[in-house]
């Protein structure tokens, strides 16, 4: 197939993402039209075969496993309690409770998946104390904002599922992979806010007691459980992706059991918002099977690889080429969008040059990240600012994420030299019986 052919077909997708079409309908039709015009009727009749097996991929079950786990979380109050006790721990780093927000967007990271749900919750959270206590709202909205792209990175990871689905990787390990590089990237987070606030213009909260903190770190049990279990039951070889998610949905309930917030409502509420973003997702998904299938059989990929390899680029300088291709990207397209349009493209691309499978879904997901706050439609940005109060510009979200995006490149780069930092814990964790 023409390479024009591939581009114009590349460029009309985004051209109807852009008038506003479902990211679903866009990939589905491209997908069936094309392989309609090159293969005919019988290539329509094999997509029905394409969506039962999609549906029935066990490794998608985790998905509405792990959004219900984060509503379970998001709902039963952990949130709130779990932030005055990290505040309580790190309000007296420079930068105060701007720390507070990067800790406990990891921690809840850690346990619910979702980007947006983690700056919404935190922001939620947050925003009131850090405007009473007369923060620098560009830097408080930056940094929840960018806290907020450590839910697709630290496990559990409903964008590393999306990937591993796409290209039959491991999930386990594609979630130990995230682990090091997540932590690493909170820790860079607060090493940054630390050195701006530094000196005495800088602001700190009152120093609070060992026994306050003690009495205080009572509220950070149920997350570190949550996360032990999910974690340590993959670590282990105990449990697939799919069984953990389970254990972590019957530990949120016991959370929410415990602090008297189960009833009717929760749960209505919990299971419609999971329904829907389960299906958005799956239906996604769907589609996105539709184009590879149409991809794979018009040989797209190998021309693609040929034209690629043909510039004689070192496998370092095309990962930069991606950087910039994906930061041009994020500029216009969700983070779902960019994961089910290019990884197809991308991914044969990759392999071919020889690039680890589980090192490449970190580096995808790093790319998500740095879309989730790309200005102008980075949609962590409207997230944080949909729940702010004061009704300021959302340009403060713009500029107070503009650090956080140089570090994320920063460390991307480091993560080229030194790869090991997400394939270490992967190369030691055992297989599931």
């Amino acid at each position: 197939m023409s390479l024009s052919i591939v581009f114009l077909t590349f460029f009309a997708m985004l051209g109807m993402l852009l008038m506003g079409l479902p990211i679903a309908v866009t990939m589905a039709m491209v997908g069936m039209i094309g392989g309609g015009i090159v293969f005919g009727w019988p290539f329509l009749e094999s997509t029905g075969a394409v969506i039962w097996s999609v549906h029935n991929e066990n490794i998608l079950t985790a998905i509405p496993l792990f959004v219900l786990l984060g509503e379970l979380m998001l709902r039963s109050g952990i949130a709130d309690r779990m932030y005055v006790a990290m505040a309580a721990w790190l309000g007296r780093l420079p930068g105060g409770l701007i720390h507070t927000n990067i800790g406990c967007c990891a921690l809840f990271a850690a346990t619910s998946g979702s980007s947006v749900a983690t700056a919404a919750t935190i922001g939620t959270v947050a925003l009131p104390t850090l405007g009473e206590r007369k923060y620098s709202m560009k830097q408080a909205l930056g940094s929840l904002a960018a806290g907020g792209t450590l839910g697709i990175l630290i496990p559990p990871s409903v964008n590393m599922l999306i990937y591993g689905s796409l290209t039959n990787n491991s999930i386990g390990k594609l979630f130990m992979a995230g682990l090091i590089p997540g932590i690493t990237l909170s820790l860079l987070f607060m090493c940054y806010i630390a050195v701006t606030n530094w000196g005495p213009e800088g602001k700190r909260e009152e120093k609070v007691s060992l026994q306050d903190k003690m009495r205080l770190s009572v509220n950070l049990i149920p997350p570190a459980v949550i996360f032990g279990i999910v974690m340590g039951s993959i670590y282990l070889g105990i449990a697939t992706a799919t069984e953990s998610a389970a254990l972590g949905v019957m530990a949120a309930l016991f959370f929410g059991w415990k602090s008297g917030r189960l009833n009717l409502e929760f749960f209505q509420n919990c299971f419609v918002q999971t329904a829907r973003i389960t299906g958005m997702i799956l239906l996604i998904i769907t589609a996105a099977f539709i184009l590879n299938l149409t991809i794979s059989l018009t040989g797209v990929v190998d021309d693609l690889t040929a034209w690629v390899v043909s510039f004689g680029l070192s496998t370092t300088g095309l990962l930069l080429v991606l950087i910039l291709f994906y930061l041009c990207l994020g500029m216009f397209m969700d983070v779902l969008s960019m994961q089910v349009v290019t990884i197809p493209i991308t991914y044969p691309i990759m392999m071919a040059m020889g690039v680890d499978p589980i090192w490449f879904g970190v580096f995808i997901v790093l790319m998500c990240e740095l879309g989730m706050i790309t200005p102008p439609v980075g949609m962590n940005l409207f997230v944080v600012q949909s729940v702010r109060k004061d009704g300021g510009n959302i340009n403060e979200v713009m500029w107070g994420v503009l650090p956080y995006m140089l570090i994320m490149v920063g460390f991307t780069v480091a993560l080229m030299i030194f790869p090991q930092i997400a394939l270490w814990l992967p190369n030691l964790m055992l297989s599931p019986s």
